[in-house]
């Protein structure tokens, strides 16, 4: 079994050494692309088992182990004996190629190209990985096309060690390849880099100088420091120091009378434990917020400390504290910035003399190129700058409150804090509750009271307004908020136990429904012969039996224009009165009357024309027969229509014509219908018929 072992692997050896030869001749220039594809070969590469004379279901195992003993030899021999920045080094990524098609096919193992990849990481120096990362970042897709769970712990392990190698304040943008690779490698949901118990990172302990310095100075020394510029104009004599370098007792009342070398020594001493006057009160001191300012690191390592009163409490203005400096540094640095770091010239000369200094001294324009470039410089400064880890030395702290970079860092740490806080208000953990999240190890019970909310969410707008200003303030701010609002739907997502993210593939069936579904949508369609919410008017259009359209005949009849008389709504109330008392439900009933209202309604405005005097004798509407059969008329009045129209007719028969017969009877239908009163307006008809008559 030995023999047939070593056997194989000399025959996979060879194998391989005539595929590399065979690419070469398909790379001749080298570089690592283009990627050799197994249509390259012709299909020798799935082949290379039959060389061997091992099956590929008999003895896998021993036939993943041969192939790997092959590729480990040709692979160490070629690491050894050529440097990555020679040309022939592309053999190595030819092997790597070989490799990767060899484990989609499953002739060897799928993690053996990420383990060949491993060991080349580990033998490389740091600029010699940035050229493996070139070979990885083109190959990636197919690195992880298949076999992706037999792969992935070996790729984060040569990750993670490359990262350990690797300096992140010199090496930060080959950290970020690093970190890209892997997270374009590995799905989204998944939780190899998640922290699903929510540990805080508690080593990252921040060291700095608790002690406070040494109040009490030595007055020669101050002395010194004060009188450098004095003691190098003039030198007092020696006599004179003497008394101001002894130290008073604290019992000694006497009170010595120094020089006046030495009468500033006593003003230093005397000024150094009292503020300034020209200082404002709220500004707070650099000695006395060293050791507050750096106490907040370890609250921003560890949030579940302010759970504490009296911690939340310190911190509390520990941070009020640090933003107020932050502002006073920030408005010296503005009211410093307001000259310009151009050289200067005096209002008294001309500007003509200016330009002409400037265009003809190569000194001048030498400095002023100088201070423009050092001037772009410092605008991008903000952008580039990197902080590894914060210096806490109490002598560069002034220094660090002056940077804006270092500001910024600082209260974005606070804006974390913060964000955390306010999701342990009682409105946002109800919304927690209402997901029914998993997860409870990310849970807090504690809730944040009414006046620490309106603290948190005060602080955080003023960080925020404070952030905006600035070069480019606006644009850091919305990059910030950006981030931390995706980070509040992560938080969510490991709140509710990690959930996939990815979705199953769509079945091609559901797709080509679909396909089918849309172009149906969007097909055009034939104009509808009555469309949408339009009348139907295919009544014009019927043809009678003369030949004629009846439905614009039907629109010509006067009953559609004219108004109609009272009477006419008589029967149809009576019938609608029947209905009501022969309705048998309910709905019947009330449709009866309402249809009874309806018509009571038209017949009552058309009565008010020329009937309004039947109204007082209507009972509220109840029963209209006075306003249908109105009363007879009076015989007074039927006495005046008759003299009235006994004068008429005997008119009529003196002109002695038919058709001063007739007009006598039109004017008298124009008088009948031009009559005012009431009662005569029923009167009049009558006597028109009698005059008809006659």
């Amino acid at each position: 079994m030995a023999s047939a072992g070593i056997s194989s692997v000399h025959a996979f050896t060879d194998s391989l050494k005539e595929l590399l030869d065979r690419s070469r001749r398909i790379k001749p220039n080298g570089g690592i692309e283009p990627a050799l594809a197994s249509a390259s070969f012709g299909g020798d590469v799935e082949n290379i088992a039959k060389r061997a004379n091992v099956g590929h279901s008999v003895n896998a195992q021993d036939h993943y182990a041969a192939l790997e003993t092959a590729c480990r030899n040709i692979f160490y021999n070629l690491l050894a004996s050529t440097s990555i920045e020679d040309g022939s080094f592309v053999q190595i990524w030819n092997l790597l190629d070989i490799v990767t098609i060899l484990s989609d096919v499953q002739l060897c193992e799928p993690g053996l190209v990420f383990w060949l990849v491993e060991e080349l990481l580990d033998s490389q120096t740091i600029d010699g990985c940035k050229v493996v990362f070139d070979y990885l970042d083109s190959r990636r897709e197919r690195l992880i096309a298949k076999h992706f769970k037999q792969k992935q712990l070996i790729i984060l392990r040569a990750c993670n060690e490359l990262l350990r190698r690797l300096s992140r304040a010199e090496d930060t943008v080959f950290c970020g390849r690093v970190f890209i690779f892997m997270f374009q490698s590995f799905p989204l949901g998944d939780r190899s880099s998640v922290n699903l118990r929510g540990e805080y990172h508690m080593e990252n302990v921040t060291v700095f100088d608790k002690a406070p310095p040494p109040r009490e100075i030595n007055e020669s020394e101050g002395a010194m420091e004060v009188d450098q510029e004095h003691n190098a104009v003039e030198k007092p004599e020696k006599p004179t120091e003497a008394p101001s370098s002894t130290p008073q007792r604290p019992g000694d009342t006497s009170t010595p009378q120094p020089a006046d070398s030495a009468t500033k020594v006593v003003k230093f001493d005397a000024q150094a434990d009292k503020p300034k006057e020209s200082e404002p009160e709220s500004e707070p001191d650099t000695e006395t917020l060293y050791p507050i300012f750096w106490s907040l690191q370890d609250t921003f390592s560890q949030p579940t400390r302010l759970f504490d009163s009296q911690i939340f409490s310190s911190f509390k203005s520990g941070l009020d504290l640090t933003l107020r400096k932050f502002k006073v540094v920030q408005q010296h640095q503005q009211s410093r910035s307001g000259t310009s770091n151009l050289p200067s010239f005096s209002p008294s000369q001309t500007v003509k003399r200016k330009r002409s200094n400037l265009e003809t001294d190569p000194q001048q324009q030498h400095k002023r190129a100088r201070l423009e470039s050092d001037q772009q410089q410092q605008q991008h400064r903000l952008a580039t700058s990197f902080n590894p880890r914060y210096l806490t030395s109490r002598d560069l702290f002034s220094l660090e409150l002056s940077d804006p970079t270092f500001r910024r860092h600082i209260l974005v740490q606070a804006l974390i804090l913060i964000d955390f806080l306010l999701s342990l208000t009682p409105r946002a953990k109800r919304k927690l509750e209402d997901k029914k999240a998993s997860n409870k190890s990310v849970l807090y019970s504690y809730t944040l009271a009414d006046d620490q909310v309106k603290w948190a969410t005060a602080t955080r707008a003023e960080i925020a307004t404070y952030l905006q200003q600035g070069q480019e303030g606006k644009f850091y701010y919305r990059m910030v908020d950006t981030v931390l609002s995706r980070d509040k739907n992560w938080v969510h997502w490991k709140a509710d136990g990690c959930p996939l993210i990815s979705q199953p593939p769509i079945p091609p069936a559901s797709v080509l429904e679909s396909q089918k579904g849309a172009a149906k949508t969007c097909a055009p369609r034939r104009i509808r012969p009555t469309p949408l919410g339009s009348l139907d008017l295919s009544f014009l259009s019927n043809i009678g039996d003369k030949g004629q359209a009846q439905g614009l005949e039907a629109l010509k009849r006067p009953e559609r224009y004219t108004l109609p008389k009272v009477e006419d709504y008589k029967v149809s109330i009576m019938e609608d009165e029947f209905d009501i008392e022969m309705a048998k439900t309910e709905e019947e009933k009330e449709a009866a009357g309402t249809a009874k209202a309806s018509k009571m309604w038209r017949a009552l405005r058309l009565a008010s024309k020329n009937r309004m005097n039947m109204f007082d004798k209507i009972e509220d509407g109840k029963d209209l027969s006075a306003l249908f059969d109105p009363p007879p008329p009076s015989p007074a009045k039927m006495a005046e229509v008759d003299s009235y129209m006994n004068g008429k007719g005997n008119e009529a028969e003196a002109k002695g014509t038919q058709e001063e017969a007739t007009e006598c009877k039109e004017a008298m239908k124009d008088e009948v219908n031009g009559v005012k009163d009431p009662e005569m307006a029923g009167i009049m008809p009558i006597a028109v018929e009698s005059a008809q008559v006659i």
